[in-house]
């Protein structure tokens, strides 16, 4: 596969939206296709990515065009031993490639009319969507100048994928179309293994909790080539339709299976204790239960439920789960068995057989449903992290804030293990171990950190079912030192860039950070984002992204204009904010003198109130994100009387150590923090002070203090390339310090 960009540099904006066109030997459409993409959106930033599987000359020609577009256009040609998954995978191919937030995916022969891009993300904004689908077949829309007998096919095509997929398909009238708008962080690529041409079928079907809607369109004709369309295509949909639906029913085939197995191992049992020892039948239906139970449990966990995200310490759960449910079956059974046997007169074997295979359907469900439901979720055995290849995390939790760092697998051991099981409560610290017990045994909070090749983290059941506090209280911690041992440092500031000039602004926590960062990008596409809470620092000045999902409270979401959030997320903020808000840390650090389980009762309280999260182009649909720039102004933010004033570099560094302390203030962190910067016989505060002091060497810092919480005013001037009066007006507080801010005019 050769990948050609037409825009050069590490650090290009990231677009809106990417626009990614599939197409094979299409090479009279490239021209009028693109002219009409250049008259879409024209305040939208847009990419074109064309994924060309054509013997024609198609990927010359868009590279020809390309020069006369100012939009980035960028064309993948796949070699013909790299066409896997045809049309589907080149969609998939594209998306990889595509950077914006919104990915619109659409046909190269103008079918799709290109001006429809426009009311998709209309609509995606007004109905807050993941996933708009332009439709031929609701209301409004219309197939065009489609045959009857084409029009009958891709009719009949739609309705066989709702018959067999009547629930996920539910409210989607074109499942067969080609044309829609996915935001790209909603998909999880590794998912998706399209056969042919209907890649919204494999998006709907792999990914039905997308919030989804339709928008009309009528189908347009061919502007030149032939279409792809053939028996051959229609054979792949039915194949690629068969294998989506086969997929559940394979797995009730493979449980049939080790069922008839496993009734004739309870049918030998039964006959042995019954015919040899001479017991009542029904008794020997209990004990041969029992035998049967441990013989289905084993085949069912290596083959039925195959595949794994957890680890060999929850089978015994499940195994006792098993008991349970198939020892409830026998008492369903019992009085089964015994009419058919005692009142029947049906031979006890028969009987039994019968009894059995009368429940086999109820119990795959308890089992598919309840026992192996977990298992089943997302089909990975670990969660895999690669932050910026600097640490590698491998954990069996998912851990939303580490999202962005998703691989689907580590090159390289992982720098930091994350388990979830037994913690050694008695086990006493040593160098390389430390042990925390919020004093509830494996009911609370616990954690063992384990010092080796890999640090081992293994936590408590309850931070399965909690992984904010798992990230938040632990993984984040270790983090932390981790990277100082490597020689970053993971400094609590927001991160913006214009270009390769990156800003650093610090806080206390809870005074503004978060609302100054998003009023600053709010219409602004020349500021770029590479972190809210958090952001990765190198000794010379350069700085990594470190993209969480922003904790958002709703004077958050009413600081930027149109944030993608639905009426339920934006009525539970109600409640959210109310839970995660200022006062609530401050009563939660209140109960931490009171001698209480504190950090049981937070993990808790996240697991019923979860924190509400949001990735950034949750709330600026058109923001802009960046990798990596290089540190041009720091800048801190307090509260109090309007001022700006110049700091010097030592009270700079001691400013930014001290708002970085103030992050990691919630238990357990004062009782594991030796353990994490000093237990390996090196002093890593040491190294993480001088890491920063380089970073902010000949870098300027201010101060900026304000009573209305208005510091946004002062970082946009700040950051945006055409106030040159303001960058001076900033210059020359920086070298006056005292100076108001209402002398700047920007407040």
């Amino acid at each position: 596969m050769r990948t050609e960009h037409r825009i050069e540099g590490a650090l290009r904006e990231a677009p809106f939206v990417s626009v990614v066109v599939p197409t094979r030997d299409e090479v009279d459409n490239i021209a009028p296709l693109l002219e009409r993409l250049a008259r879409v959106a024209p305040d939208t930033s847009m990419e074109i990515v064309f994924v060309d599987d054509s013997s024609d000359g198609t990927a010359d020609e868009v590279r020809r065009q390309a020069a006369r577009f100012d939009r980035d256009v960028t064309v993948v040609h796949r070699d013909p031993d790299a066409r896997w998954g045809g049309l589907g995978g080149a969609v998939v191919d594209g998306i990889r490639q595509a950077r914006g937030a919104w990915v619109c995916v659409m046909d190269g022969d103008l079918q799709h009319p290109p001006e429809m891009l426009e009311r998709m993300l209309h609509a995606a904004r007004e109905r807050s969507a993941d996933l708009v689908v332009a439709s031929r077949f609701c209301q409004g829309g219309s197939p065009g100048a489609f045959g009857r007998m084409r029009t009958v096919l891709s009719k009949g095509s739609s309705s066989l994928a709702r018959v067999c997929f009547p629930r996920v398909l539910h409210g989607v009238s074109d499942p067969m179309s080609g044309f829609f708008l996915v935001r790209r962080a909603a998909l999880d690529l590794d998912r998706l293994k399209p056969q042919g041409f209907k890649i919204l079928l494999e998006v709907l079907v792999r990914e039905p909790s997308l919030r989804r809607t339709e928008v009309p369109f009528t189908f347009g004709d061919r502007y030149a080539g032939e279409s792809k369309t053939s028996v051959a295509e229609a054979g792949n949909y039915l194949v690629h339709l068969g294998r989506l639906r086969v997929q559940s029913a394979a797995r009730l085939m493979r449980f049939v299976a080790v069922g008839l197995s496993g009734l004739l191992v309870n049918t030998v049992f039964l006959a042995f204790f019954t015919d040899v020892f001479g017991l009542y039948y029904l008794l020997s239906a209990v004990l041969a239960t029992q035998g049967s139970t441990l013989w289905n449990f084993a085949l069912t966990e290596r083959w039925v439920f195959r595949g794994s995200d957890e680890h060999r310490h929850s089978q015994g759960h499940r195994l006792i789960m098993f008991f349970i449910v198939n020892n409830a079956a026998l008492a369903l059974r019992g009085p089964m068995l015994w009419v058919l046997t005692s009142v029947l007169g049906i031979h006890y074997l028969v009987s039994n057989i019968i009894s059995l295979g009368a429940l086999t359907i109820i119990r795959y469900v308890v089992a598919d449903s309840w026992i192996w439901a977990r298992r089943l979720r997302g089909g990975r055995r670990t969660n895999c992290y690669d932050i910026h290849g600097v640490v590698r995390v491998e954990s069996v939790v998912a851990l939303p804030e580490l999202e962005r760092f998703r691989v689907e697998a580590l090159v390289e051991p992982p720098t930091i293990e994350v388990r979830i099981g037994k913690v050694d409560h008695s086990a006493g610290a040593t160098k390389n171990r430390l042990v925390y017990d919020d004093g509830l045994g494996k009911a609370g909070f616990g954690v063992q950190i384990t010092r080796g090749g890999t640090i081992d983290i293994v936590g408590t059941p309850l931070l399965r079912r909690s992984p904010h506090v798992l990230y938040t209280n632990i993984v984040e911690p270790v983090l932390r030192w981790t990277f100082a041992e490597y020689g970053y440092a993971l400094v609590h500031g927001a991160c913006i860039a214009v270009g390769e000039r990156a800003f650093l602004i610090t806080a206390r926590t809870d005074t503004g950070k978060t609302t100054t960062i998003l009023k600053t990008l709010d219409g602004h596409p020349a500021v770029a984002f590479l972190s809210d809470d958090l952001t990765l620092v190198r000794p010379d000045g350069t700085v990594l992204a470190y993209p969480k999902p922003m904790t958002i409270s709703l004077h958050t979401v009413s600081a930027v204009r149109t944030p993608l959030l639905s009426r339920r997320e934006r009525v539970g903020l109600v409640f959210q904010s109310r839970i995660h808000s200022k006062s609530g840390r401050r009563f939660a650090f209140i109960l931490t003198k009171l001698r209480l389980p504190v950090a049981t009762i937070n993990a808790i309280v996240q697991l019923v109130v979860p924190p509400p999260k949001y990735h950034v182009e949750r709330l600026i649909p058109e923001v802009s994100l960046a990798e990596t720039a290089k540190l041009s102004r720091l800048l801190v933010i307090q509260r109090g009387q309007d001022d700006s004033r110049a700091l010097g570099a030592d009270e700079a560094l001691t400013t930014l150590l001290e708002n970085c302390e103030d992050a990691y203030g919630f238990p357990p962190y004062e009782e594991i923090a030796g353990f994490l910067h000093s237990g390996n016989g090196h002093d890593l505060r040491a190294f993480e002070r001088e890491t920063i002091r380089q970073a902010l060497e000949g870098v300027p810092a201010t101060v900026l203090t304000s009573s209305t919480r208005d510091w946004w005013l002062h970082t946009r001037a700040l950051v945006d390339p055409g106030i040159e009066e303001a960058e001076e007006k900033v210059a020359t507080v920086s070298a006056e310090p005292g100076i108001p801010a209402e002398s700047l005019g920007l407040t």
